[in-house]
């Protein structure tokens, strides 16, 4: 009897924004699970990323979203807590995977078979998954920074180098959720304090 290998499609969203979290997601299906309408995350409206996450999770064996916070963005650098992240989620699924596919060109440092596949989060289904997982969490950490801090505008720019933001950053200053090692950030700090 033949078993059916299961393959975790992995991606992160948050690596270029100046402030929150990066979040990654890990999501498994089943060889007969289809979810029509996925694609890269950033190629999907607020509304449409939503409305797919709820499927993605009701159809999948098994999905995880973990993050790496900013103190671990600032001491080990994006990348590397991109891949912390990543490989959290991994090991947060309640179904250990076979192997697992990587939106990008570098894996994480897991105990499973690793492929890493560039753009694979517009050509894979369970990486386009995990993208809409991953960013769908990271807006809502936005979205809720938000409520705290509305002077920032980070449900509009959800924490990415946009001029409203950087405007924001100059006037307020910066907040703990600011990743200081990223330069415009740092920019500010060596003018004011943080908050």
């Amino acid at each position: 009897m033949i078993t059916e290998s299961y393959v975790a499609g992995v991606d992160e969203a948050g690596r270029g924004p100046l402030a929150g979290s990066v979040v990654a997601a890990a999501v498994v299906f089943s060889k007969s699970a289809s979810v029509n309408g996925l694609n890269d995350s950033k190629k999907l409206s607020e509304k449409k990323r939503i409305q797919l996450a709820t499927v993605i999770k009701d159809r999948a064996l098994s999905w995880s979203v973990a993050e790496a916070s900013v103190a671990e963005i600032d001491q080990l650098n994006i990348l590397h807590a991109s891949m912390l992240a990543m490989k959290r989620a991994i090991e947060g699924l309640a179904l250990k995977p076979d192997s697992a596919e990587v939106d990008g060109n570098r894996c994480p440092d897991v105990d499973i078979p690793c492929r890493a596949i560039v753009k694979g989060d517009a050509t894979v289904a369970t990486i386009s998954a995990a993208s809409i997982l991953a960013k769908v969490e990271r807006d809502a950490q936005m979205i809720e920074l938000d409520t705290l801090h509305p002077e920032y505008g980070f449900r509009q720019h959800k924490g990415y180098p946009t001029r409203q933001h950087l405007a924001a950053l100059a006037r307020y200053g910066c907040l703990p959720v600011h990743r200081t090692s990223f330069a415009p950030v740092q920019r500010i700090l060596k003018q004011g304090t943080l908050l």
